[in-house]
């Protein structure tokens, strides 16, 4: 108990990620995980902690290299990580929500909230069932679909994987041999997106299907979304939508090969949705052209729903960073949305998780070009920038698409991605919990000065 009381609350994830991490390398270092030959430390810490932070980036190839018992630990370990996830973030939206301190609150005990409605061990539960049951009529449907693609363990790792948006494949092209099927296709966005909204909007869903649809309908009274719900799903599906027609015109009126024919807006609407973390793809993301990898930055830098297993700046950030610079061009003083407007706490720490992500990509980028090439001249290097910066994004978007680079990193290089796996998963969270705790309201204000801009 009193070590307890000395561990600060928002450093929990931290450990729980950390740890499950290290027991996740040494079980894969195990001969036993593999199907021939040896794995380093560096490649088991890397394919343990892509796994538990559901970033899906592999230096070796899933289906061919582990045996049977290590893509079991592999799928456990994003099947924890995901849990994992959902649960902090869940507790963390909770708890604002409740207008509840993170440092007072987020210990946990029956002592969390004093709140008589709220009850620790059902709302894990909630997450667990949830979780387990979209999980298993994914897996079933994939099944039911494609028996000799996905027999039952391969449906279920595609299903936990699809769901917890870590993009890890069994196969060495990801699910490209299923580019033009229109039901598997929709059977894995789904579980990408579902996973990408997060535990508090899936519930809202829920009770807004069972108002709107129940046989006893009359007898209930109609639930509506909330503000927060619809904003999270009306910005996904717009990203979705927009990053679906962006990319499928820049690779068929670009006249690139790669892009099918006929199966060209089913594959751009796949690799929109998986660029919100999912890390799946159906068209070899090393052949597109520049103008598809720099929309699918973009993409991958948003991610998904805060409380979800999804990363990135999450699309609340990117809802309301562009409802404040909406405001400013039209001399607003609050960042309208919708019928509402976002509170100046929201904005700050939206413009200020931005800056963080920025600053930590452009250094992994510029370590990565150290690393992987610093010392030959440009002529020797071009493109590879683009490529590291591809993957650096990827890797702290936690989404696991890469141009074909990750298997080619040095060891360092290797290294400096784990991390960067590790503080793309929970850098935000622990980030903005650890300025909440150190925030102190000033009781006084400063002289203010106008200083020239521009």
């Amino acid at each position: 108990m009193k070590l307890a009381r000395k561990i600060p609350p928002f450093s929990l994830p931290i450990l729980f990620f950390a740890l499950l991490i290290c027991a996740g390398a040494a079980l894969l270092h195990l001969p036993g995980s593999l199907t021939a030959g040896r794995l380093s430390w560096t490649d088991a810490l890397f394919t343990a902690t892509s796994a538990v932070c559901v970033t899906g980036l592999a230096v070796l190839d899933t289906g061919s290299f582990f045996s049977r018992q290590g893509q079991t630990i592999i799928v456990v370990l994003i099947q924890l990580g995901g849990l994992g996830i959902m649960t902090f973030t869940g507790l963390f939206s909770y708890l604002w929500r409740k207008q509840v301190s993170l440092t007072d609150r987020i210990a946990v005990g029956q002592s969390l909230l004093h709140d008589p409605a709220f009850h620790l061990g059902h709302f894990l539960l909630r997450i667990v069932l949830w979780t387990l049951l979209i999980e298993a009529v994914g897996a079933l449907a994939l099944f039911l679909l494609a028996p000799h693609g996905f027999p039952p363990f391969s449906a279920l790792f595609h299903a936990v994987s699809a769901f917890c948006n870590a993009g890890f494949s069994l196969y060495g092209d990801s699910i490209s041999a299923w580019q033009g099927n229109w039901p598997v296709n929709l059977v894995i966005m789904g579980l990408i997106i579902l996973g990408g909204l997060g535990f508090s909007v899936l519930i809202e869903l829920q009770v807004y299907a069972a108002s709107r649809f129940s046989l006893r309908r009359q007898r209930r009274s109609k639930e509506n979304l909330s503000w927060y719900a619809r904003l999270v799903i009306k910005t996904s599906f717009f990203l979705i939508l927009a990053g679906a027609g962006a990319i499928y015109c820049a690779e068929f009126f670009g006249g690139n090969p790669v892009m099918p024919t006929a199966a060209g807006p089913l594959a751009a609407l796949f690799q929109s949705v998986t660029c919100r973390t999912a890390g799946f793809n159906t068209l070899p993301i090393g052949e597109l052209t520049n103008v598809s990898l720099l929309l699918m930055l973009m993409l991958m830098f948003i991610g998904g729903a805060p409380g979800s297993c999804a990363g990135g700046i999450k699309v609340t950030s990117f809802r309301v960073l562009t409802a404040f610079l909406l405001s400013q061009f039209k001399g607003r003083d609050q960042a309208v949305i919708g019928r509402r407007a976002a509170s100046r706490p929201a904005v700050n720490k939206a413009l200020i998780l931005f800056i963080f992500a920025a600053a930590i990509i452009i250094l992994a980028t510029l370590v990565l070009n150290i690393t992987e090439g610093g010392n030959l001249p440009h002529p020797m290097t071009r493109g590879l920038s683009m490529e590291i910066f591809f993957e650096v994004v990827s890797a702290f978007g936690t989404v696991g698409l890469s141009t074909g680079l990750t298997p080619q990193l040095t060891m360092v290089g290797k290294w400096v991605v784990t991390l960067l796996m590790f503080l793309g998963r929970l850098g935000p969270i622990v980030f903005l919990a650890a300025i909440q705790s150190l925030q102190k309201k000033e009781a006084y204000r400063w002289a203010e000065e106008e200083p020239l801009i521009g």
